[in-house]
Order: structure tokens, then C-alpha cells, then sequence
């Protein structure tokens, strides 16, 4: 799993014309990776809102207690398994239109390892200063928008045409899912379990 991870990073068209010749056992055997390299930000945004905390200006770091910060993290986490298992449903379901052969999990496994710099761009939160953040979320999203293009043809078995449209269209979903975690972000924060801060 690790080899793949630094491959997209390095050489992602070979790597992913690796993952392009898994099996479809062994593409299952891949799913773990979400699951442990989604830990990475949850954790490391823990550890920085609780122990190190954030300032604007010159004041005073702003912290959130453990336990608020728990709770928060959890769903953090859960999130963000289940944005890549909706959108690599929906690579999965869109493939049919676009003429791939594909079953559910090879979307999930291609959303999987397209999240790949998010998650790494994530462990920043050890140490929260907002401009850094902000710029490796960005430089982490264009890479990852890099990835699914170069990917999606390559795994799916489309041509450069096509490929470049279905990835165009899970670029709108996935911009749609940021869209509805956001959302869903304000409505837990007002209605079940805001950050208490200390």
C-alpha cells in the first residue's frame, strides 16, 4: 500500500497503470488504505487543536478541549471515509456511461488513492497556522484533480477523450460532496456538538 502511495507522488502514470492491472481480489486488498491513511489528518488535527492550538494575530493560541475535540475528530474521520466511498460509487456508476469496465470497487480504490495528497496534506494540522494550511489544501486538491485525470483513462480502460470527461464529471461531484460536508459541518456544529474552546 505504502508503495503505491509514494508512486502517485513520484510517478503517478506508472503507478497507476500498476493499480490498472490489479486483479480484482487484489484491488479489494487495497480498500485498508483509505482506512489508515485517513487516520493521518484526524489525528494530526487532534493533537494541534488540543495541544498546540491557533492564533490570529498576536493573541493568545485558541485550543479545544479534548473531549469537544474528540467527538469532532471522530465525525471528521468518519466523513471523510464516506466522501471516498460515495465517490468512488459514483466513478463506479458513471463508468457504465463512459464505457468502462468496472464494479464498485475499482471506483472506490481509484477515489482511494486520488485522495492520496489530501490525506498527507492533512498531517499540517499537527502544527495549525492558516496560511500553511491553506496553501497545502490547495497545492493537495490540484494534485489530487491531477491524479483522477491522468488516472481515471488508465484504470478504467477509456480513451484519453472520454477519460478526460468522466474525470470532469467526478471533479463536479466531488466538488458537490465538499459542498454537502460543509453543510453538514455547520449543522453539527449548531445542532449537535459545537467545539468548546478553552
Amino acid at each position: 500500500m505504502l508503495s503505491h502511495m509514494f508512486g502517485l507522488l513520484v510517478q503517478p502514470r506508472r503507478q497507476w497503470q500498476q493499480i490498472g492491472n490489479l486483479s480484482e481480489k487484489n484491488l479489494r486488498r487495497q480498500i485498508p488504505y483509505v482506512i489508515v491513511l485517513a487516520l493521518l489528518p484526524a489525528l494530526s488535527w487532534f493533537f494541534g487543536t488540543t495541544q498546540v492550538g491557533w492564533s490570529i494575530g498576536s493573541g493568545d493560541p485558541v485550543r479545544i478541549t479534548r473531549e469537544s475535540a474528540l467527538s469532532l475528530v471522530a465525525v471528521f474521520y468518519c466523513t471523510m471515509v464516506f466522501a471516498v466511498i460515495a465517490i468512488g460509487y459514483f466513478i463506479h456508476w458513471m463508468g457504465k456511461t463512459y464505457g468502462a469496465t468496472t464494479y464498485p470497487m475499482k471506483g472506490m480504490v481509484i477515489a482511494g488513492f486520488t485522495a492520496t495528497p489530501i490525506f498527507l496534506a492533512g498531517v499540517a494540522g499537527f502544527y495549525p497556522m492558516l496560511w500553511l494550511d491553506i496553501l497545502l489544501a490547495t497545492l493537495a486538491v490540484a494534485y489530487a484533480v491531477y491524479l483522477l485525470y491522468i488516472g481515471i483513462p488508465i484504470v478504467m480502460g477509456v480513451s484519453e477523450e472520454r477519460g478526460f470527461l468522466f474525470a470532469s464529471a467526478i471533479v463536479t461531484v466531488s466538488l458537490v460532496m465538499a459542498v454537502v460536508v460543509m453543510v453538514g459541518t455547520v449543522l453539527f456544529w449548531s445542532f449537535v456538538s459545537a467545539p468548546v474552546f478553552h
